[in-house]
């Protein structure tokens, strides 16, 4: 071989076996929650005397769900008098006439809601729950981002667990109510699902740190100030939040029986958007927090569960450059015969890949009884994750040059059936150059899929397939769903929210 060909393979290793280190530790994940599959929460009795407790609902541009959410937190049930709900919002469009008028309705029939509206944006969703709760008067603080609809039973369920002193927050489970709207709903129903079933369950069930989602959750008051507060300095301030909580030594509780119903993004751009935001945001909470956290006296397993948490998202960087070297490692590893392929190559993606195949049919056996109808989804959100690397290593550059960026809120179009539509509704998001980088490695995996299927490479089709199908995917229904309707105007300073 000459030496760039020597030096094509080995960076093509590299980044095949880091990824398989990370495809084993999704095994690891899946083994922590058989191992203490049922050592459930258990609530202790309800808390007396009760305690007071804020609801605090962070609005930014929500027209369409602002009232609903509004209506379904006034319906929790929970003594009026020890209840206090703040609708924080930032907006400057008509979700504030239409959140302000919500409020007036419900404080006539004698519930203790607040209307806040601030002009001055600083730290975006963190600001505006950092200024809420310097008014508010609760013990204990739940937050509900705009797309959700608590059921009534919410606090109910979830006080009991503060029985124990050290619990600082207890998270409810996502639901979603649109999961069957589209494909793309579907697949992000699937990925919700298995970070909340077998990465909030193994993580708390085994005593490791796991993080409060920012929605469909409740905080000891006390906890939040122990920590040091609420902070802006990252995109995720749950995230931020939730490991300082820890390192000082309070406990949290994940309850998978309370599903939180929401909204999951219908349009690609905005599911980008929020995907750009999660990864972002945890690697400017690693850079931040991943030393402390290394240097502290925690056990050996919380600390390395906390830096494959923490670093997971440099993955997409090592995606991008295996979609780079693939076609030529496979051209020459052809020509170097076909044991080698054998040999090193499928041990190597089959760690990668089968891991996230058997984390998401394991996560949709426990909780669903069709199961079996539901893991036809398996390959085409492997397909989407590859598809979202070009949108997700940008977000972690952005993260490790210190580039500030707005907290860009994701679109909500209150879709909760079929028939619903959002093609002509404000918020939608912009499409750049990204989708165009994203159509033109399809291409080029479209052309890499022939190539291989010419020379009877077989071994390595279901692979690029899987890249061919994803960045096609992720950037044509980008700019399909961009231009699809009537054009829209769209305000360069959307963001905060979810």
């Amino acid at each position: 071989m000459t030496p760039a060909e020597t030096l094509t393979l080995a960076a093509y290793f590299f980044v095949l076996i880091v990824l398989a280190v990370y495809g084993w530790h999704r095994y690891y994940l899946v083994y922590l929650y058989m191992k203490h599959r049922d050592r459930l929460p258990q609530p202790g009795p309800s808390l007396d005397p009760v305690p007071v407790v804020t609801i605090q609902l962070p609005l930014y541009n929500e027209m369409y769900v602002a009232d609903r959410l509004v209506g379904a937190v006034c319906q929790i049930d929970y003594p009026r008098e020890r209840l206090e709900i703040q609708v924080l919002d930032d907006s400057i469009d008509e979700t504030r006439s239409i959140a302000e008028l919500a409020v007036r309705r419900f404080a006539a029939q004698g519930l203790d809601i607040k209307y806040y509206h601030r002009t001055d944006r600083t730290g975006f969703k963190a600001g505006a729950l950092e200024a809420g709760l310097k008014v508010a008067r609760g013990e204990y603080i739940a937050i509900f981002d705009a797309d959700f609809i608590p059921t009534p039973d919410f606090l109910a369920r979830l006080m009991p667990h503060f029985r124990d002193d050290k619990v600082a927050m207890v998270q409810a489970r996502w639901g979603h109510i649109n999961e069957d709207y589209s494909l793309l709903t579907k697949i992000q129903a699937i990925l919700l699902d298995g970070h909340f079933i077998l990465e909030h369950g193994g993580r708390s069930r085994g005593g490791r740190f796991f993080n409060f989602n920012g929605t469909a959750g409740v905080w000891r008051r006390v906890a939040i100030d122990d920590a040091g507060g609420w902070q802006h300095d990252t995109l995720t301030e749950d995230l931020d939040l939730s490991y300082r909580a820890q390192l000082r030594g309070w406990r949290f509780v994940f309850v998978p029986d309370l599903i939180a119903p929401a909204e999951v993004p219908v349009e690609m751009n905005a599911f980008k958007s929020q995907q750009h935001r999660w990864a972002k945001g945890s690697i400017q909470t690693c850079r931040k927090l991943l030393p402390a956290i290394l240097r502290s006296s925690l056990p050996w397993g919380v600390k390395a569960e906390a830096f494959f948490h923490l670093t997971a998202n440099f993955n997409y960087i090592l995606m991008c450059v295996l979609s780079i070297l693939m076609f030529p490692a496979m051209v020459i590893r052809y020509n170097m015969g076909w044991y080698e392929m054998l040999l090193i190559d499928t041990p190597l993606f089959f760690a990668a890949t089968f891991s996230f195949c058997n984390f998401y049919v394991v996560c949709q056996r426990e909780i669903h009884m069709d199961w079996r109808a539901r893991i036809k989804y398996v390959p085409f959100l492997m397909s989407v994750g590859i598809g979202l690397s070009i949108n997700n290593t940008r977000a972690v550059v952005e993260a490790l040059f210190r580039k500030d960026t707005e907290f860009a809120r994701t679109p909500k179009y209150r879709i909760e059936a079929d028939a619903d539509e959002w093609v002509g509704k404000k918020y939608r998001q912009s499409v750049a150059v990204q989708p165009l980088i994203e159509l033109l490695l399809g291409l080029y995996f479209t052309w890499t899929v022939f190539y291989a299927l010419a020379n009877q490479i077989y071994g390595t089709l279901p692979f690029l397939v899987l890249f061919q199908v994803g960045f096609l995917y992720t950037g044509l229904l980008s700019v399909v769903q961009q231009y699809a309707g009537e054009p829209v105007v769209l305000n360069t300073q959307v963001a905060s929210g979810k």
